[in-house]
């Protein structure tokens, strides 16, 4: 038997009004790949979230553009690369004078231009700045209850530090500020009592619904819980229940929530009307073991640009608008603002945007637009701009790096012993032969053929230089001219490196000349 809030989907199918659908975007924190039983984990409780999967839309190729939690939520929510704004190295600290650049446009902003309620529960990391310059209250967001940055960046990184266990283990910067809980702009609780932070959030969340209901006005709610980032808490029913320690707790009680929020959105009578996108901000932090995710077949995790740090569960669900059903086609996180846009009839923000429109994708009446992504690494600089670059069922690699985040694995390329390596030619994928390729060594290197077919897009950060504000960094420092590269179908003189030589007669990707170098805009 399936969850309790499935059994009314029945009912609610064909009884969607004619308004825009309500939106509940739930983004969960370092989830792998193979973390969910709907992506095949064995052992994985996650009924809630598998039911969505069934009703639902299941994509197997989800990317986000950057395996690290800030940068990754501020594509998310603007639509753009997180190079373009400023978004980088690494995450915002506490202590971070950036953020999100207010000129940015939120997927928020977008909707609540269109006349929607908005809220935000749970994980912001993307800055705070002078009085609370850059929270979501100032970025389109009508309510916000959360933690400003990750639960991890309070003085203590392990899980004995933390509320309600006692005492610190010795090893603790006792200097920094405990993490706040905001409500708005205020300091709701410092620090907050984790064990009952999920179920705080689901107050928030239903309230928000039925304000918006009673308002008569539709709603987006923007749930993005801490869960299943490092160290793992977990309320009362869930910890220690799971039989998978704490990693387990954490992702049951991130199930427990998303049924919660379906059985307040049923309980409104509004299953027809919502529409609900499941996915999360990068891989599994596998240096963490049995307190990390599981990237399933896919190479390494969080911090890296191998799909296992950059490709993600994601479900979309709306009864009587999206079929169940399960997708190949390529998609993004930079997509889900144009998309949203579209289904909501929302206008477009007049700035360049690097997500598309994947509503014919969704509806059933087209496929994905989506061509290619591209993926920087989260300390992108001067000199080594786009990392990777997957095209169709191709994935070339220029460079890679290991990551302290994926230490642990088999593998020593993920590692943070493996240092940042140039490939020329690239190394040349075809994922859809071998999802985790590891093979590099019996590679072929093959002529390419025939003429220009795909270059990259006009503005894209590939192909442009840019000069991200500096007080989004808090470096006062201009940013990372990205290298350059175009796509092409094989020319004769040109090789590309694959394990599939027949496959590969149709790719090829090549540095462009010194005269194909754009002007700055």
């Amino acid at each position: 038997m399936g969850p309790l809030w499935a059994l009314a989907l029945a009912s609610a199918v064909g009884l969607a009004a004619a308004g825009p659908p309500n939106i509940v975007l739930i983004f969960a924190d370092d989830l792998g790949y193979g973390d969910l039983g709907c992506y095949g984990h064995p052992s994985s409780a996650t009924p809630n979230l598998d039911q969505l999967a069934a009703g639902g839309l299941r994509f197997t190729d989800f990317y986000v553009p950057t395996s690290l939690c800030t940068p990754s939520r501020a594509a998310l929510l603007t639509g753009r690369l997180p190079v373009r704004m400023g978004l980088y190295p690494g995450v915002l600290e506490p202590g971070s004078r950036g953020g999100l650049p207010l000129e940015e446009v939120t997927l928020a902003e977008v909707l609540a231009a269109r006349g929607y309620l908005t809220g935000i529960a749970g994980k912001w990391h993307l800055g705070v700045g002078p009085d609370g310059a850059f929270l979501p209250p100032h970025q389109g967001f009508h309510r916000f209850l959360g933690i400003p940055y990750s639960h991890d960046q309070g003085p203590c990184q392990n899980l004995t530090c933390f509320p309600p266990s006692t005492p610190c283990d010795g090893s603790c910067d006792q200097g920094l500020v405990p993490i706040p809980l905001l409500a708005n702009l205020s300091v709701e609780a410092q620090p907050p009592w984790l064990p009952g932070l999920e179920a705080r959030y689901v107050a928030f969340a239903r309230d928000l619904m039925a304000d918006a209901q009673r308002q008569g006005l539709p709603f987006f709610l923007y749930y993005a819980s801490h869960h299943t980032h490092y160290p793992q808490f977990g309320g009362q029913s869930f910890s220690g229940h799971s039989g998978r320690g704490p990693f387990g707790d954490s992702l049951m009680e991130l199930d427990a929530a998303v049924g919660a929020l379906m059985t307040a959105v049923g309980d409104l009578g509004l299953l027809g009307e919502t529409l609900v996108i499941f996915t999360a901000d990068n891989g599994p932090e596998t240096m963490r073991m049995s307190h990390g995710g599981c990237s399933g077949l896919l190479r390494c995790g969080k911090g890296t640009t191998f799909d296992g740090g950059v490709r993600e569960p994601a479900l979309a669900f709306w009864p009587g608008h999206i079929a169940p059903g399960v997708t190949h086609e390529l998609a993004s996180s930079l997509d889900l603002l144009p998309t949203l846009a579209s289904l909501t009839g929302a206008p477009l923000p007049n700035v360049t945007l690097d997500g598309v429109d994947l509503s014919p994708l969704l509806l059933g009446t087209g496929r994905s637009p989506r061509q290619s992504l591209f993926f920087y690494s989260a300390y992108p600089d001067e000199v080594h701009g786009v990392f990777a670059v997957r095209s169709g069922k191709y994935k070339a690699h220029f460079f890679t790096q290991g990551s302290p985040h994926s230490d642990t694995t088999p593998d020593p390329a993920c590692h943070a012993s493996s240092p940042l390596t140039a490939h020329e030619p690239p190394l040349l994928f075809d994922l859809s032969e071998d999802p985790a390729p590891a093979r590099w060594p019996e590679a072929r290197i093959l002529p390419c053929r025939s003429a220009v077919s795909l270059a990259v897009p006009p503005g894209h950060p590939a192909a442009t230089a840019l000069s991200p504000r500096p007080e989004s960094t808090g470096t006062g420092q201009p940013g990372p001219r990205p290298t350059q590269w175009v796509i092409q179908s094989p020319q004769e003189g040109s090789r590309v490196m694959t394990e599939e030589p027949e496959r590969a007669r149709h790719l090829c990707i090549q540095r462009p000349t010194a005269q194909q170098e754009p002007h700055p805009p």
